[in-house]
C-alpha cells in the first residue's frame, strides 16, 4: 500500500473510533434516561391535577459551596475569593426578596446544604448568623470517593464530625421529639447516593445505613442532572426506602408515603420534579427536561412553575399539598441572575403577586419544615401546612445564643 494511502486509512479508523465511542457514549446516556422515562408516562396517565385550592410548598435545597471553580471540580477557590462571595449573598439576598412574602409571611429562604469536606469555621458562623436572622438553615452536603472509593467507616467519621461542629459549634441543625442527638438533612455531592453512580464519587454501598446511624432525617439529593447516571427509576415522590439500608442504592425502591401511616425508616426521600417539558410555550427547538434546578440557562418561571405543579409531588391521600423541592448553586457566580438577579426577582413578584389568581397558596419552607409538614400529613393533619412547620424537627437556637452569650461572659469576667 502506498504510504499516503496507509495513512488516510489510519486516520478514517481513528475517525470512526471516535464516532463509534460517541455512539456507544449517547446510547450509554439515553439508558440514564430510559430507566425513569415509564415511570414519568404512568404518572401522567394517574395523577389528576386537584381540584380547587392547592397549597404550594417550596423549598430551595442549595448546594452551598463557596469554594466551587465552575468547570473544574476538582478545584478550589481561595478563601479571599470565598469571603466575596459570602459576603454579598448575606448582604444583599434579605433586602432584595424581604418584599415578597408568602402566605404564612415568611420570605423565600434557602437550605444551605455545605460540604462537609469543605468546612470552615469563620465561613460557616457568618452563614449562621444569616440564617439565625431568619434567612435559611444550614444542612449536611458531601462530596467524597472523588479520587478512590471511600469507606463506610470514613464517611461516618466526615458526617459525625461535620454534624456536631454544625449542632454544637453555630447552633444549626434539629432535634426530633426532644431527642439530644442532632439530625439533618443531607444532599450527596455529584448525586451519587450509596454509590448509585457505577462506583463514581462515593465508593459506599450501605450510605442510607450510615446516613440513617448518624442523624439523617431526608435526603434531598434527587434528581440528578440530566443524563447522570445516578438517576433512578422511582421520581416524583416522597418515600421510604424500601431495600435494607445497607445495600448499594437502597433508595431506588420504596414505599411512598400516605395519610394514615407514620413512616419508620429514615431517612425520608425527598425529590423534586422530574419529568418531560413539553409545554407549548417553551420556545427550545429541542426536547427539554424539568428536574427543577435553578440555572442562568433555565432561570425560574411561572412557566417551569406549571411544570413543578405537573409533577405532583405529594404524601397519598392528600392531592391538595404539592410538595415542590428546587436546587441551586448559589455561590457559583455564573448562576447569579438566577438566584438573585432581576430575573429570580421578576419571578418571585410573579409568583406571590398572582398566586390567588391561580388558586394557589403558598408556603415556602427549609428542607426541615418541608420533612415537618410531610409528617404531619403521614399523621393525618389538614388544613394549612404552614401551621405544622415545626411539627416534630425543632431548632435549638436559643439554648445556643445562651450559651454562647454565657461563654462570651465568662471570657470577660
Amino acid at each position: 500500500m502506498h504510504a499516503d494511502g496507509f495513512w488516510i486509512e489510519v486516520v478514517s479508523n481513528a475517525k470512526l473510533s471516535k464516532r463509534r465511542r460517541a455512539y456507544a457514549g449517547f446510547r450509554q446516556k439515553l439508558s440514564y434516561v430510559g430507566r425513569w422515562l415509564p415511570t414519568y408516562f404512568w404518572q401522567r396517565l394517574v395523577r389528576k391535577p386537584p381540584q380547587g385550592s392547592v397549597h404550594l410548598i417550596i423549598a430551595i435545597a442549595d448546594h452551598f459551596e463557596p469554594a466551587i471553580v465552575p468547570g473544574n471540580g476538582a478545584a478550589r477557590a481561595s478563601y479571599s475569593e470565598q469571603q466575596r462571595r459570602l459576603d454579598p449573598w448575606c448582604r444583599d439576598y434579605p433586602k432584595l426578596i424581604d418584599a415578597w412574602r408568602d402566605h404564612d409571611g415568611q420570605p423565600l429562604r434557602h437550605t444551605y446544604f455545605y460540604p462537609a469536606e469543605q468546612y470552615d469555621k469563620g465561613l460557616l458562623e457568618q452563614l449562621a448568623h444569616h440564617c439565625h436572622d431568619g434567612w435559611g438553615e444550614v444542612e449536611i452536603h458531601l462530596h467524597h470517593g472523588m479520587e478512590v472509593p471511600d469507606t463506610a467507616e470514613n464517611t461516618r467519621r466526615q458526617l459525625v464530625a461535620f454534624r456536631d461542629a454544625l449542632a454544637q459549634g453555630h447552633g444549626a441543625l434539629s432535634y426530633m421529639d426532644g431527642s439530644s442527638l442532632p439530625r439533618y438533612a443531607f444532599v450527596h455531592g455529584n448525586f451519587a447516593l450509596a454509590n448509585s453512580a457505577g462506583g463514581e464519587a462515593c465508593g459506599v454501598d450501605s450510605e442510607m445505613q450510615v446516613l440513617a446511624e448518624t442523624g439523617c432525617y431526608a435526603d434531598l439529593t434527587l434528581p440528578t442532572a440530566f443524563f447522570h447516571p445516578a438517576q433512578i427509576s422511582k421520581i416524583n415522590s416522597l418515600y421510604e426506602c424500601g431495600l435494607p439500608l445497607g445495600h448499594r442504592a437502597a433508595h431506588r425502591r420504596g414505599k411512598d408515603l400516605s395519610v394514615g401511616t407514620p413512616p419508620s425508616i429514615f431517612p425520608l426521600m425527598v425529590q423534586g420534579p422530574l419529568l418531560l417539558d413539553l409545554d407549548s410555550s417553551n420556545q427550545s427547538r429541542y426536547l427539554n427536561f424539568e428536574n427543577g434546578a435553578l440555572t442562568s440557562a433555565n432561570p425560574p418561571s411561572l412557566r417551569r412553575l406549571r411544570l413543578w405543579k405537573r409533577a405532583a409531588v405529594q404524601v397519598a391521600g392528600r392531592p391538595d399539598w404539592l410538595f415542590i423541592k428546587l436546587h441551586c448553586h448559589s455561590m457559583d457566580p455564573t448562576q447569579h441572575n438566577a438566584v438573585l438577579g432581576g430575573g429570580f426577582q421578576t419571578f418571585l413578584r410573579d409568583l406571590v403577586q398572582g398566586a390567588a389568581f391561580r388558586n394557589e397558596v403558598l408556603h415556602f419552607v427549609t428542607a426541615r419544615e418541608m420533612v415537618n409538614i410531610i409528617l404531619a400529613a403521614c399523621d393525618g393533619h389538614d388544613g394549612d401546612p404552614g401551621e405544622y412547620r415545626d411539627y416534630r424537627l425543632r431548632m435549638r437556637r436559643a439554648e445556643h445564643t445562651r450559651s454562647r452569650n454565657e461563654a462570651a461572659a465568662a471570657l470577660r469576667d
